[in-house]
Formats: structure tokens, C-alpha cells, sequence
């Protein structure tokens, strides 16, 4: 398998722009989150289990994350820690990997996207946070880019404020978050919010479509961007597995 001709089939093959990530580069320990995705750090791995996702159907409650509450001026602040979070119903869907279960606990969002591929940045990146019975989590990160109406326009219709109640969103169908595609790019790596632990189950896939009036709400919210920067890869690599 030419892992450079298949990189295509799960990162993008053309950006119209380069969006550069801000925040602190926290990579005092190695395996930290998010990472540059490049042709020669992905691997092939025959053996390397797949990603079963099994998703229903899920009302959301849309609630903003704030990390300066105990700031006089939180409400008006936007940290790059914060963001626009969908809390999902329990049970509502899960993944399995090697026999373990992980429940999707909730999803959010990030401007512009936490991993580049190939040095680039999509506009957005939604990153779907599984836990399992033990506590580990596994992240799907999806990058978002501009395209047609997807189900990821109906949870982004109408923002939480900061300072004000979460936005109840009517059920959706939580496997249309996913792109149509089914290969995924595995590694390890971490939080990409304090406290940066590492551990995180990290599964990437190709892009799914956002209309562009989405990606101006969710940017015009937080104009100075809510993404950390990217994290070297101090020798790992991405295994291409696929989704199930």
C-alpha cells in the first residue's frame, strides 16, 4: 500500500487558505496533542484493530465552556480554552476498539482546526470525546471545512452565550456528524486543554462539510481563535485504520 497516495483518502486534498493555530505550545512531555499530520508519519498496519462506531439518535443541550468565571470580566472574554459544547444523552452512541467500549459523552468545537494536515488548518475541527468504564478516553477528531448543509449546521444554528442558558437542539442522527468516508488516522496523544494529560485515544478523519455562514458564526464568537498549537510528534506515527 502507498501510504502518500492514501493519505488523500483521509486528509484534505486541497485548502483554499492556510489558518495558523495560536495558543501556547505546551510540549514539555512527549506525547501531547494536537500534531501536524504529514505523508511520511502515517504507517500501515495489517493488524491494527478498526474503529467501530455504533451512534442512535440524541437531543443535545449546546452549553458554552468558560474558564474565567472567577474573572469580572468572563462574560465578555472569550480564553482559548473555551468553546461551544453539545452534551449528548447517555447511551445515545458509543465506540469499540479491541473489545473496550467508549460512550460519547459530548462534542466540541475549535477555530481553526487543533491538527493541520500537511502544515495547513481547516476552519474548524469538532472533536467527538468518548470515555470508557475505566475512565480512558478516545477522541474522533473531524475536521470541518466549507461545504453543503450538514447536521453539524443544525447543532451550530444558535450559539450559547457565555453568560447565558445552553440551546436545547432537537434529536439528530449523531452517525451524520461522521464524514462518508471510513478510513481514520490513529495515535496517541493528550488533552488539548490544562491539564494537557496524556493517554487520549486519538482517531482523525477526512473532512465533513459546515456552510460557510456556520464557520463565520462559530469564528465570530471567538475571533482570536480557541485552538492550542500544535505539539511535535517526537517520533510517533499515524496507523490508517478504518471505521466500522
Amino acid at each position: 500500500m502507498n501510504l502518500k497516495r492514501s493519505l488523500p483518502a483521509v486528509l484534505p486534498l486541497v485548502l483554499t487558505a492556510a489558518f495558523f493555530a495560536g495558543g501556547p505550545a505546551e510540549s514539555a512531555t512527549p506525547k501531547q496533542s494536537p500534531v501536524n499530520v504529514t505523508p511520511n508519519a502515517i504507517r500501515f498496519d495489517p493488524h491494527a484493530p478498526k474503529l467501530d462506531v455504533s451512534y442512535g439518535r440524541s437531543a443535545l443541550e449546546l452549553k458554552y465552556i468558560r474558564k474565567d468565571a472567577d474573572q469580572d470580566n468572563g462574560c465578555t472574554t472569550r480564553g482559548h480554552e473555551e468553546t461551544e459544547e453539545a452534551e449528548v444523552e447517555p447511551g445515545a452512541g458509543h465506540v469499540t476498539v479491541a473489545g473496550t467500549r467508549y460512550d460519547l459523552v459530548q462534542f466540541h468545537f475549535h477555530t481553526p482546526s487543533e491538527h493541520q494536515f500537511g502544515g495547513r488548518n481547516t476552519p474548524l475541527e469538532m472533536h467527538l470525546v468518548h470515555r470508557s468504564a475505566a475512565g480512558k478516553l478516545l477522541v474522533v477528531g473531524v475536521p470541518l471545512v466549507v461545504g453543503s448543509h450538514s447536521v453539524v449546521d443544525d447543532v451550530l444554528a444558535r450559539l450559547s452565550p457565555e453568560c447565558g442558558a445552553p440551546v436545547d437542539v432537537e434529536p439528530i442522527d449523531l452517525n451524520r456528524l461522521l464524514p462518508s468516508g471510513h478510513h481514520t488516522l490513529h495515535y496517541t496523544g493528550s488533552l488539548t486543554t490544562a491539564p494537557f494529560t496524556e493517554g487520549v485515544e486519538w482517531y482523525l478523519t477526512g473532512e465533513q462539510h459546515v456552510t460557510a455562514a456556520t464557520i463565520a458564526r462559530f469564528k465570530g464568537l471567538f475571533t482570536a481563535g480557541n485552538a492550542r498549537a500544535t505539539q511535535p510528534l517526537n517520533g510517533r506515527t499515524l496507523v490508517d485504520v478504518p471505521r466500522i
